[in-house]
């Protein structure tokens, strides 16, 4: 029976770090936190016709299109149609910042077998105290608010926010951003809340 030699400490290092990198990055494609407020007071049904009286600004030109068309993808869905003479204005905003993450990670203590000995070959067992390792990451971190106002009398009725770190990936940015449109549109129009007598 063939026996391969344990790592050597260096190699151990390399190979602990690689793997919670991967681990790191595959916890960051997450879908992005999203809420959503209205007036109780508002009959949506009365609304059918919007604009956008602001446009998104703020991030990449593609993804505010994308923004743009999945929004009013979603409008439509609803029987809302654009309209120059809207009963809704729609404003979009986007806010990105860069964050840092401090991420420890202690490898150790690790215990050897047959031909390992701690730090040395040899035979019995021993004991690698391990290591500690520090790393800071940044990142992008977005909110995208949707504010709804009747175009008429600028009352507010409705705001969506989908708020979560962006992927580097066009790709994932495209749909995490379209998992958090349709979490906000998931249940729009709103029901008015029946006010108590």
């Amino acid at each position: 029976m063939l026996i391969l030699p344990p790592l050597r400490e260096p190699a151990m290092k390399r190979v602990f770090s690689i793997l919670c990198a991967a681990l790191l990055l595959a916890g960051c494609a997450t879908t992005p936190a999203v809420f959503t407020d209205f007036d109780p007071g508002v009959n949506f049904g009365e609304y059918r016709t919007y604009r956008w009286a602001e446009k998104p600004e703020g991030f990449s030109p593609l993804q505010q299109q994308r923004m743009i068309a999945a929004v009013d993808a979603k409008l439509r869905e609803r029987g809302w149609t654009q309209s120059t003479t809207p009963q809704v204005d729609l404003v979009g905003r986007i806010v990105t910042e860069t964050r840092y993450r401090m991420d420890s990670y202690n490898y150790g203590p690790m215990w050897g077998g047959w031909g390992w000995g701690g730090c040395c070959w040899g035979s019995g067992w021993g004991a690698w105290g391990g290591y500690n390792s520090t790393t800071m990451r940044s990142y992008t971190y977005g909110t995208f608010v949707i504010d709804m106002f009747d175009a008429q009398t600028r009352r507010p009725l409705w705001r969506g926010i989908a708020m979560g770190t962006v992927p580097d990936s066009p790709i994932d940015q495209t749909t995490a951003m379209q998992a958090g449109i349709d979490r906000m549109f998931a249940q729009f129009p709103p029901v008015a809340i029946a006010q108590a007598p």
